[in-house]
């Protein structure tokens, strides 16, 4: 994720994604490779409105190195302490190009990955917790410097066997990042990490103060909560995506004395199982067959 104050971008490459609806078909009937539904999911957010594109395609569009990631006609390159990343894709459901370069550099150690299961089948690592990028956009034409935060999420199990929903947020504060995890799990248990991470890649646990009801997206009226001290409450600045299954928003809320602006995702894994969901998802998520070579 990164912003500048008046523009904003996610960018998150799947392999195996918990929301293909293809994907979960397959697996229901023994047949699930993850290699044959990856996607490009990106989000930009700005005066110019917003584009967001996830188109899925299969293994032959998948081209993988150690230094390298390629999905159809975007990719992700590392070479010498720089993360360039090539996007080249179509809007849905009305078709319009996003096209441009995102360069990613300065990043901050993270640290080790965290079980958020307590099985070890869900972890998560936040690689850079803070960074600086650079987006050059051909179509929209735009550009800006700005934070960025750099994590990934991975597992050995569909998502929703282990969790009901859960929230996540993070923040900057100078060279400090603030992340927050709350979660439902299946049996009944509640996970909250609240973590702070430097520039140096030192770490540290915090106890978060008590979490507050928001009002629900206005559109699928998905719950959100944050976590906010009691004479601070927490408000909504302003609601990205509003899904069946998934609101991220734009948030302040008060940490350690500090008023914070957060990313704030909303997941609800409930949803994202329903027969309905799954039947919307292809509106949002198209399947690209690819040609023969």
């Amino acid at each position: 994720m990164s912003d500048d104050g008046r523009n904003a971008l996610t960018l998150i490459a799947f392999i195996g994604s918990v929301f293909s609806p293809y994907y979960a078909f397959n697996r229901r009937f023994g047949s699930g490779d993850p290699a044959q539904h990856c996607a490009v999911n990106l989000a930009l957010y700005g005066n110019h409105g917003k584009r967001w594109c996830m188109t899925e395609r299969p293994r032959a569009d998948l081209m993988r190195s150690p230094a390298s990631l390629a999905i159809g006609p975007s990719g992700l390159q590392w070479e010498e302490g720089r993360l360039t990343i090539s996007i080249d894709e179509r809007t849905v459901p009305l078709p319009r190009i996003i096209k441009g370069t995102v360069t990613v550099t300065d990043f901050t150690p993270g640290c080790a990955s965290v079980a958020l299961d307590g099985r070890g089948a869900h972890l998560w690592r936040p690689v850079a917790p803070h960074a600086r990028i650079h987006v050059a956009f051909e179509q929209p034409l735009l550009s800006w410097t700005g934070n960025a935060y750099f994590d990934r999420n991975w597992g050995s199990e569909p998502l929703e066997r282990a969790f009901r929903r859960w929230t996540w947020a993070r923040a900057h504060a100078g060279r400090r990042t603030h992340v927050i995890y709350d979660a439902e799990r299946r049996d009944g248990a509640r996970l909250s990490i609240a973590r702070q991470l430097s520039e140096t890649g030192e770490h540290k646990d915090f106890e978060p103060p008590s979490e507050a009801e928001l009002p629900p997206s206005i559109v699928w009226r998905m719950p959100r909560a944050m976590r906010s001290c009691r004479d601070a409450p927490p408000r909504i600045v302003k609601t990205l995506e509003d899904t069946p299954f998934y609101a991220r928003s734009l948030i302040q809320s008060t940490m350690e004395g500090e008023r914070l602006s957060w990313i704030h995702e909303s997941l609800s894994l409930d949803r994202v199982s329903n027969p309905v969901v799954r039947l919307m998802l292809p509106f949002r998520m198209p399947r690209f067959k690819s040609r023969p070579r």
